[in-house]
């Protein structure tokens, strides 16, 4: 894969590794075996669904675009309830002006709630253009919109049918003056459109008002937000997207595990994961966009130690109150793939001590070896456990206990890795509730084989360029003995 190539996927993205370790005086009889995941591909992350509803002209459409607007980094997604109206039949057609188009009849609410599922379940769907010039739907080719993480649902009546309010996590009623909604209506249907007013004014008081009264305004104690003046009140757009945003960096897991960190996802995060999934990935590409967002979870990692206030003096004389990293610190690194994540720690920290685990299943018998080397004083330090990837979460309980073992407190352990099984982050998270993990992205789980997916494959293999297993060989202790602190 060439530089054009990778620069390019990362502009486009748009949100097993398993190391066993037998250790003297640890009991690997008790340790949980892993689970598999059936029908685990079929399993994908929920998108955010938000239901923006209020009388026509009230700027729903305002607050939709300045949501998206904010969510610059996010793959987000605009359906209006306006592209889902029936067809009109001859009938219909030769009686137009006296056609409610804003009576809940009037919505093809099935199709809309095809479309939907469908975006929810992770597939594309063709939302319909329609015309209302003809009063078809199939005048103009259809929108094609793509799986996304935030899905904003439009309309005046999108919170009138309750199957429909149900898929919604966040339901937003924009609440404006009627005298407001009517002058926004006469400017828009006189000057874009070009109608008469006496027209407008009759359609108003003969259709528009009374659907407002009869099925829009009730629906709005559905609502969980309610915006007063719509697009004015940039203070409510803000605590919405801020929220938004939360729910979006907000791992299911997180909610179950207070100790569970997931790195907020962007565009450039996704798009260095797609690279380092990609099989057909270069070694160096792989190493190199491996290494950054290794940085990342060691940078996140590091704001999870404690930090005492720090005052120094500037340039300019001034005093500048910040505060002072904590010194007691150091790395363990679990061999072979914690090994990949040592530089980072060591551009973050200078001169940081790292110590080593080797955790290694021989045969089919159960049967683990261990070597270890950490600092002496490591029970006075904090300990950052590196290892790039957690599946089953064997390996990764045992070093932990062998942590604890050492005198090192469970709270000041932060285990940091690029991806977790589910399975391994329960097994973690149930043994060790003190133990923090970060993490850059949870998977979907483990298959028949208690490999992560999709994973990544070996990482280890892959980061160091052997990819024969059959030729790897197991570091003796006296050789590693060199590598310690």
């Amino acid at each position: 894969m060439g530089s054009n190539s990778v620069e390019d996927m990362i502009e486009a993205s748009s949100g097993v590794h398993f190391s066993g370790f037998h250790m003297d005086g640890l009991e690997s009889e008790n340790i949980e075996k892993p689970t598999t995941s059936p029908g685990a591909e079929n399993v994908h992350k929920q998108p955010f669904i938000i239901g923006v509803a209020g009388g026509a002209a009230s700027g729903k459409t305002t607050v939709c675009d300045m949501i998206i607007q904010q969510l610059h980094d996010q793959r987000v997604v605009l359906v209006n309830q306006d592209s889902f109206y029936h067809n009109l039949t001859e009938e219909e057609l030769a009686r137009v002006h006296e056609y409610n188009f804003d009576h809940p009849d009037a919505f093809d609410t099935e199709k809309l709630l095809d479309s939907i599922e469908n975006l929810r379940h992770d597939r594309a769907v063709d939302i319909p253009n329609y015309d209302f010039k003809s009063y078809k739907s199939n005048a103009f080719p259809a929108r094609r919109v793509n799986p996304s993480d935030v899905i904003i649902l439009e309309g005046i009546l999108i919170f009138h049918d309750p199957c429909v309010r149900e898929l919604m996590n966040m339901k937003i009623f924009v609440d404006t003056d009627a005298d407001v909604r009517l002058a926004r209506r006469i400017r828009r249907d006189t000057v874009d459109k070009g109608r008469d007013i006496g027209a407008v004014l009759d359609q108003y008081s003969k259709f528009v008002k009374p659907a407002f009264d009869d099925f829009i305004l009730p629906t709005k104690k559905y609502a969980d937000i309610i915006i007063p003046r719509g697009g004015d009140n940039h203070v409510a757009i803000d605590l919405i997207v801020q929220h938004i945003r939360t729910k979006l960096g907000q791992h299911d897991l997180c909610k179950i595990y207070p100790n569970l960190y997931v790195i907020q996802s962007t565009f450039q995060i996704r798009g260095m994961h797609t690279l380092i999934r990609d099989s057909q990935t270069t070694k160096h590409d792989f190493v190199f966009y491996s290494d950054r967002l290794i940085r990342l979870v060691v940078e996140h990692g590091l704001g999870h130690l404690p930090f005492t206030e720090k005052q120094v003096i500037t340039p300019t004389g001034s005093v500048y109150t910040g505060v002072d990293f904590c010194k007691r610190l150091c790395g363990v690194s679990v061999i072979r793939s914690g090994e990949s994540m040592e530089n980072a720690l060591r551009a973050c920290c200078k001169g940081i001590k790292i110590g080593k685990i080797l955790i290694h299943r021989e045969g089919d018998n159960g049967q683990q070896l261990i070597y270890e080397k950490l600092p002496q004083d490591i029970s006075e330090r904090h300990v950052l456990l590196l290892d790039p990837i957690l599946g089953t979460g064997n390996s990764a309980v045992q070093a932990i206990s062998l942590l604890i073992k050492k005198g090192v407190p469970e709270s000041n352990i932060i285990f940091l890795n690029l991806i977790s099984a589910p399975q391994g982050v329960h097994m973690v998270c149930k043994s060790f509730p003190r133990v923090k993990i970060v993490t850059s992205e949870i998977e979907i789980g483990l298959n028949e084989d208690f490999r992560v997916v999709p994973g990544m494959g070996e990482f280890g293999d892959r980061y160091f360029g052997t990819d024969d297993d059959d030729n790897l060989q197991v570091v003796a202790p006296m050789q590693l003995s060199n590598q310690s602190c």
